[in-house]
């Protein structure tokens, strides 16, 4: 008889000195963030550790002082396995979400040195160290990752004898532009989400013989843009990686605040637009088809000329607040412009924008899994393997590993680094093949 252990036994918990962890979650909404959530809450209570979730990301943490202490119910609560019951698979976020950023004003290590500017890190640190907690588990998107780095570099620079609260990140984002994992929670059912409406889109396109022209989310990459397109069968796709030769131009751009002079990489706007144009006349001339859906990623609007941008403000994160743009609608009058004058006759084309009914859509299997992973991924990182400053990930059939931070940001900015589309890879090639053919 076989004295192997069952596979059916649980794994020896392990032994620790954990008390306390807090889970926070930071920035933009993405499907499946409860099953992260609730999947790492409980595998620290299974273990006898209590969790703390933190509410609206870093927005309460930040404000944490003599005057203000930390408030249950205001900003944080203590999850437990009744909170947690049946959450894995439900929409939204239980604890919340907020784009405040404590380390805005550090993006250099030296900056870690002046109190004025680690004064939230340092405030974060006091609330998180006032309600004993051991560890932290952050979940977010790059902006979220930064922030987790900076907090970690802050408590190495703390006397030996002060308190240390390991970290983990979960990479977090639907746009899946991170380093170090293959795809995000959230991606597949955000991607299934924009698809469907793509393809609603299409019908009415086609009954009315026109052509609508979306705008995806998709800052710094056009993964969503791209995987939204393949599934969806649109027309066209354009997104960040698709500016260049002859659709990038750079213009010379001053600092107001300190008059210096530099340049920044700029789309040619009329050729984009006249790209779009081909797009159509080859389904006209070709297909006979004279509608289409044609995807944008928003991140193109960082890539406008100044003159479109005048006016539009920018986040905690240096990024330009990209809905005040309205890239759709823009690009559709130029469009609707330039097809009448080569054909002298009029398309009706309409800009719509997409994605936040994609943000908190309820999760696909595969990433309640993925999600799921992650979350366990969180408490084994801290717990069993006692690592710091690490992300959690997964490759093949879901299997964990742990990045340390410093492969993800650059130690110099301190800023991390995004995953593009590689121009010459079979996604991409896929997308290409499967659009509209059109002779450059």
């Amino acid at each position: 008889m076989s004295t192997t252990t069952s596979s059916l036994s649980p794994p020896t918990p392990p032994k620790h000195n954990f008390r306390r962890a807090a889970i926070l979650f930071a920035g933009g909404p993405a499907p499946a963030a409860n099953a992260v959530i609730s999947t790492a809450a409980v595998s620290f209570l299974r273990q006898d550790i209590q969790v703390l979730g933190i509410l609206h990301g870093y927005s309460g943490l930040v404000q944490f002082g003599p005057e203000r202490p930390m408030q249950v119910g205001r900003d944080y609560l203590v999850v437990d396995h009744k909170v947690l019951k049946r959450t894995r698979n439900s929409q939204g976020i239980l604890l919340g979400t907020a784009r405040t950023n404590p380390g805005k004003s550090i993006s250099h290590p030296s900056h870690l040195n002046d109190p004025d500017r680690t004064a939230p890190l340092k405030a974060v640190y006091e609330a998180l160290c006032s309600m004993e907690v051991d560890a932290l588990v952050s979940i977010g998107g790059d902006d979220t990752l930064k922030t987790a780095n900076k907090f970690k570099l802050y408590q190495d620079r703390l006397p030996p004898s002060a308190r240390r609260i390991p970290v983990v990140h979960l990479p977090k984002t639907i746009d899946n532009d991170y380093m170090g994992i293959d795809f995000t929670f959230g991606y597949f059912t955000a991607v299934d989400t924009l698809a469907q409406e793509i393809r609603n889109l299409l019908a009415d396109a086609e009954a009315t013989q026109t052509y609508y022209l979306t705008e995806t989310m998709g800052r710094s990459a056009g993964w969503l843009s791209y995987g939204a397109t393949i599934a969806g069968e649109a027309s066209l796709v354009i997104s960040v990686e698709d500016i260049v030769g002859k659709y990038r131009d750079e213009e010379l751009v001053t600092n107001p605040q300190t008059g210096e002079q530099s340049t920044r990489v700029v789309m040619k706007v009329e050729e984009v637009v006249r790209r779009i144009v081909k797009t159509m006349r080859a389904r006209e001339e070709k297909e006979q088809k004279r509608f289409g859906v044609i995807v944008m990623a928003e991140g193109l609007a960082e890539y406008l000329p100044q003159k479109y941008l005048e006016g539009i403000p920018r986040d905690d994160h240096g990024h330009i607040a990209i809905v005040q743009v309205e890239l759709g609608h823009m690009f559709a009058k130029l469009i609707a412009a330039e097809y009448t004058s080569q054909t002298g006759q009029k398309r009706r084309i309409t800009g719509l924008q997409l994605g936040y009914e994609a943000r908190c859509a309820r999760p696909l299997a595969f990433d309640v899994m993925l999600g799921s992973q992650l979350g366990v991924g969180a408490y084994r990182a801290l717990v069993e393997q006692r690592l710091n400053g690490v992300m959690v990930s997964v490759h093949g059939q879901l299997q964990l590993r742990y990045v340390p931070f410093e492969e993800l940001v650059d130690p110099e900015t301190l800023v991390t680094r995004v995953r593009h589309i590689d121009p010459d890879s079979d996604f991409h090639r896929l997308a290409r093949f499967l659009e509209t053919h059109v002779n450059e």
